[in-house]
């Protein structure tokens, strides 16, 4: 049985092409695809960590997009495949075509992204305040000029991730509990515009949300604070 979904209009198509192409520059290996109560939330991954000794935070990109008769799943494909249905799905699509509804098929299933198995809650967060675009935009810029900086051409990929982790798992100034790498993880997917960016907690988990999308961070368990 082909396994698909359709999303309301080609518009969010549009957007959900947009999210993916800008999340794989970071990490092109997989994405969730959660669809619930006609609401389709796909969960790509910026940062997790790579082993037991990994200190990394997980930084999980969010976005929601409106269904239109799809039927309940949760799913991770893999994101190329996901992509290319995408580009012909909109080829397919006539000048008169953006309110009407676009099913496409879905990738087969992937059982081996340790990320995708670490699920977010969907209630219980409690407001913490704002910060504003610009804060998060310079740790991002800040961050990666570092870790350029400190990884030379040709360095091994175990000394590459400690370097990362470091960088990334650093606290933002005057906001120290929330992770360099969610500033980084605003920022790749383009979350960041003229909005506040708004900030909530619920458990190990820390929630940075602005009209564009979410940014979701999961602490280790010995760097949540006090």
């Amino acid at each position: 049985m082909v396994q698909q979904l359709t999303l309301a209009d080609s518009l969010s198509l549009g957007d959900l092409h947009t999210y993916l192409q800008r999340a794989g520059r970071v990490e092109d290996g997989s994405v969730r695809l959660v669809a619930g109560s006609g609401i389709l939330a796909v969960y790509t991954a910026i940062l997790y960590p790579r082993g037991i000794l990994d200190e990394s935070p997980t930084v999980l990109g969010l976005r929601t997009f409106a269904l239109f008769e799809t039927d309940d799943f949760d799913a991770v494909v893999p994101m190329r495949s996901l992509v290319e249905r995408i580009v012909r799905a909109r080829g397919e699509l006539g000048d008169d075509d953006e309110s009407r509804p676009v099913t496409m098929t879905r990738p087969p299933e992937v059982n081996t992204v340790t990320w995708a198995g670490i699920s977010p809650p969907r209630g219980g967060w409690r407001p913490l305040g704002e910060t504003d675009a610009a804060t998060l935009e310079s740790a991002a810029r800040a961050g990666i000029e570092e870790v350029a900086e400190a990884i030379p051409t040709g360095t091994g990929e175990q000394l590459v991730q400690r370097v990362r982790s470091e960088v990334w798992g650093r606290g933002i100034p005057n906001l120290e509990y929330v992770p360099t790498g969610a500033a980084f993880g605003a920022y790749s997917l383009g979350f960041l515009g003229d909005d506040a960016v708004r900030l909530f907690e619920t458990g190990p988990w820390t929630r940075l949300t602005t009209r564009r999308g979410h940014v979701l961070v999961r602490q280790k368990p010995w760097t949540l604070k006090a």
